[in-house]
């Protein structure tokens, strides 16, 4: 199992100076506290740069380099940090159906966790962009479960589950997964088909979420969403990449890459004049 090289500055990143108690409530906080520190952001696709999913190489990314990530690289992590502090847990993959219908045959591009707590089972994910659960959620029941901000739901249904969210009045699809045991190789061919398929939806594109007490910041290429629970959801479109790269910097938390190629992409993107958010 590969082990984390700098524990202590990423629980001090998550608001701890010792390392917490393997329990339930720890599971919550660490969860509610990962989504609401590290950005998800695709800004390595959006460049074609590669994207290293080994532990040291997101470890580097993430905490030492101030990035975000995605589900390969934030959900790995946050896996390597639970089984340091004693949690039972693995990972395990899903086929992404947001936007579609949730019985679609998708690819197997989706990666989470499965922890097991005093025989009870959940699933805990950090890296599923805007829509991102921000606790953890209990695998045998159908019952809606409450988080620290929409309420979730699974179902199971011929040996797979499928996480539901509430948005409004109406519940929505988000991925399907089930319990099968993953190798390296199998995160391997999925980051590479997410990070280098022209077919991918985050090759060239750039993506981007980060949560808050209450609220979900979003970002699709230049279209910005602050989504609230208790008012509506404020949406704008970036109108310059200097204004799109202090968004990242000062909403989304992302030290930015020096790199020629990011300005240029997000130049790309503003200019593509896009419809109306």
């Amino acid at each position: 199992m590969p082990t984390l090289t700098d524990r202590r500055l990423y629980l001090q990143r998550l608001g701890y100076d010792s390392p917490p108690a393997p329990t339930l409530q720890t599971l919550r906080d660490l969860q509610l506290r990962h989504v609401c520190t590290f950005a998800f952001e695709s800004l390595s696709t959006l460049m074609h740069a590669p994207v290293p999913i080994d532990l040291p190489s997101v470890e580097r990314k993430v905490l030492h380099e101030g990035r975000g990530g995605y589900c390969y690289e934030l959900n790995q992590l946050f896996l390597a940090l639970l089984q340091e502090l004693g949690f039972e847990a693995r990972g395990i993959t899903g086929r992404v159906v947001i936007g579609g219908p949730p019985d679609a045959h998708t690819g197997r591009t989706h990666r989470l966790s499965l922890v097991t707590l005093d025989g009870v089972r959940y699933i805990t994910d950090v890296g599923f962009g805007g829509m991102v659960p921000s606790s953890p959620l209990q695998l045998d029941t159908d019952a809606p479960q409450a988080t620290a901000h929409e309420p979730y739901r699974l179902s199971f249904n011929q040996g797979s589950y499928t996480l539901w969210a509430q948005v409004g009045e109406e519940w929505r699809g988000l991925y399907v997964f089930d319990l099968q045991t993953q190798a390296d190789i199998d995160y391997e061919i999925g980051n590479w088909y997410v990070s280098t398929h022209p077919g991918s939806p985050f090759v060239g594109q750039l993506k981007a979420a980060l949560l808050a007490p209450g609220k979900r910041h979003t970002l699709a290429n230049a279209h910005y969403a602050l989504h609230c629970l208790d008012r509506p959801s404020e949406k704008r479109t970036l109108e310059s990449a200097e204004q799109l790269l202090a968004l990242l910097r000062d909403t989304f938390g992302i030290r930015l890459p020096e790199q020629p190629q990011l300005y240029e992409a997000v130049e790309r993107l503003v200019r593509a004049n896009p419809e109306e958010y």
